[in-house]
């Protein structure tokens, strides 16, 4: 006589028949990124051979990243912790991303910053390829030469006395930007400082509804930090962060990087707006980058 059967053993072919859905429209999605691939690489083609320019292809999309992100947390329900599925997507989001061009991640994690490693970890995800590097400027140096995809670096912080943004206040088109703040989903397991960090890479900024824009302002004259607070507002670029480096040479620029709660692009006429109250004083906007607002998520989030 065959044992009688189980309730369990119902749920668990369940289980395992929800399994192989979950495996077989994996594959499916594998498939059709792939041919977002091809199609991404022969727009890029025809339109570099109409502009005389060949183009590089960009795989890497931070902001539609973000979109689905929270998109899915918009829709999450049940006991199923919110934190894992973020975590499960990043690490679907770069394995995709694999499949359509080189990717690997220098992150700026020497021995006693181990923290910044955990989280590019666990934004990248387990199969992306990373390298450790001792200094901000390396992880720069490593995007603008193309041995890595995306840099991590610290987020800047006011007492850095040699700050590793102003290598990005460029208007050249080689100079990486930023294009997320990390952690975007929750801190997770990480180790030491709870200090959050920029990824950089040669992509553009683009909008997502929620984001925030660095502005890399070079002024020629002095100018205090509260009349240049005052400027952006009425210009309508609310500041929510500031740091400043001053040249050596006392005749030199001073260089703020200003953090704006808004999207902000070269075609913005805000940006105008803010330097024609200027007035007189020489000043030069870069847009360093910027990022899509992070989650707010943690180790107990469970819808």
């Amino acid at each position: 006589m065959p044992p009688p059967k189980s309730p369990l053993d119902d749920l668990r072919r369940e289980i395992d028949h929800i399994d192989d859905t979950i495996h077989d429209l994996l594959m499916r999605r594998a498939a059709v990124v792939e041919r977002v691939g091809v199609v991404k690489s022969q727009i890029e083609a025809a339109e570099g051979q109409v502009s005389g320019n060949p183009q590089t292809p960009i795989y890497l999309r931070p902001a539609r990243e973000a979109v689905i992100l929270r998109r899915l947390m918009a829709r999450h329900a049940g006991s199923f912790p919110a934190m894992a599925v973020t975590r499960m997507w990043r690490e679907m989001i770069t394995a995709f991303t694999r499949l359509q061009g080189p990717f690997a991640v220098a992150v700026y994690a020497p021995e006693d910053r181990r923290g910044f490693w955990d989280v590019a970890r666990d934004h990248f995800g387990s199969v992306v390829p990373m390298t450790a590097v001792n200094s901000p400027a390396a992880a720069i140096r490593a995007v603008s030469e193309g041995t890595a995809t995306v840099g991590v670096v610290p987020y800047p912080a006011e007492d850095d006395a040699d700050p590793w943004w102003r290598f990005l206040v460029s208007s050249d088109a080689r100079t990486p930007r930023v294009v997320a703040r990390l952690p975007f989903a929750g801190r997770g397991n990480a180790r030491g400082e709870d200090r959050d960090a920029l990824a950089i890479a040669l992509v553009p900024h683009e909008p997502t509804g929620d984001d925030r824009t660095l502005l890399g302002i070079e002024l020629g004259q002095d100018l205090s930090r509260g009349r240049l607070k005052d400027h952006l507002e009425t210009s309508g670029l609310a500041p929510t962060y500031f740091c400043t480096w001053h040249a050596r040479d006392p005749s030199g620029p001073s260089i703020h990087l200003v953090e704006v709660a808004d999207f902000v692009d070269h075609t913005d006429p805000r940006l105008s707006a803010f330097a024609g109250r200027l007035g007189e004083i020489p000043v030069r906007i870069n847009i360093v980058g910027g990022y899509a607002v992070p989650l707010h998520l943690s180790t107990s989030s469970f819808q």
